[in-house]
């Protein structure tokens, strides 16, 4: 008989456990994430982002991104990162149902909104708020529903940005091979390189060149129109230099048309024609160059490492012609002794 009571009270025991154990989970899992419309970025024309009293707005026009309402060229990686986060945007557990969102950044200044748009159907609207402290998340909070959740990703560090960092910094942009002639004008001076094949040099006999029925290899060189070699190593990176030149900023208060007399004016030509012009730097240690090129339509600054770095190159790039005492002196033939 006490047999049968104990084994009575371990069921009873059990079974309390078992609810409990239920219950418990059961509150952990009372809630449903929301469902998240699926979006793709290639449907998004238009992309809104406010933080306090500033809005952005950028639209897609002609497969291109624009930030309005001056319409410069947005920064297309820094879109792409966006249109990925709007895409992609994943709730991966709810943190709060309290309303206060203080503690969140998701109330105010601080609150970033970002919207986005296929035509005029709105298809994503979400609070953005601060960075969890694994910086894995980000918390936010959907449109028409209360509570923070967490959402997948650093969403924070994609949208918390400005009309001049979204803008597109590339000022010169090609192929440095397609470059076939390059225009300097330099305190008062100027000069054209241009790029010529000439033949390799190859140590053959006459026997050799006979039974050699193909032309000598070519490579590439630089000369002025009067025979003056250019300097080979200035030139490339010269040329790789421009070739995806980016400024610093952009200069709001004054026109291309109001800087005139550059301290170095460089003109290439190629399937198309690229310039830019650099002028004098201001006297402050900080102060960066002023530039204008032609694939902008606003003047920029340029950094001092970037312009001081094309300077160089310019200044190196035709090879000092050799002086008589540089020369070297022809080999003498060897004297024979005289006979005895």
């Amino acid at each position: 008989m006490k047999i049968k009571k104990e084994y009575i009270i371990l069921t009873i025991v059990i079974i309390a456990l078992s609810v409990y154990l239920v219950m418990r989970r059961s509150d952990r899992t009372l809630y449903e994430l929301p469902e998240i419309q699926k979006v793709s970025p290639k449907e998004i024309t238009r992309i809104e982002i406010t933080k306090g009293q500033t809005v952005i707005d950028l639209n897609k026009k002609d497969n291109h991104w624009y930030i309005a309402p001056k319409e410069y060229p947005a920064d297309a990686a820094k879109v792409k990162s966006m249109l990925d986060s709007i895409e992609e945007l994943t709730l991966t557990a709810l943190v709060s149902e309290s309303k206060t969102y203080n503690l969140y950044d998701l109330s105010g200044e601080t609150k970033i909104n970002v919207k986005a748009w296929q035509g005029d159907s709105l298809k994503r609207d979400i609070d953005v708020g601060k960075t969890a402290s694994s910086f894995r998340h980000t918390f936010v909070k959907t449109a028409g529903d209360d509570r923070v959740f967490h959402a997948r990703g650093n969403l924070r560090n994609i949208f918390d940005t400005t009309v001049e960092d979204l803008r597109d910094k590339t000022i010169l942009t090609y192929v440095p091979s397609d470059i076939q002639e390059i225009q300097i004008s330099k305190e008062k001076q100027s000069y054209t390189l241009v790029r010529t094949q000439q033949p390799e040099k190859e140590e053959t006999t006459p026997a050799d060149k006979k039974e050699s029925a193909a032309p000598p290899a070519q490579k590439a060189g630089w000369h002025t129109p009067d025979g003056i070699a250019g300097d080979e190593a200035a030139v490339d990176q010269l040329l790789n230099l421009l070739s995806d030149l980016h400024c610093e900023t952009f200069i709001e208060d004054r026109g291309k048309e109001e800087f005139t007399s550059p301290s170095i004016n460089i003109q290439l030509k190629g399937a198309q024609q690229y310039s830019l012009a650099i002028f004098a730097k201001p006297e402050s240690e900080d102060a960066q160059y002023p530039a204008v090129s032609s694939a902008s339509k606003y003047a920029f600054l340029l950094s001092s490492r970037d312009a001081e770095s094309i300077i160089k190159n310019v200044s190196n790039i035709l090879k000092e012609p050799e002086t008589e005492e540089e020369k070297p002196e022809p080999d003498k033939p060897e004297s024979k002794p005289a006979k005895e």
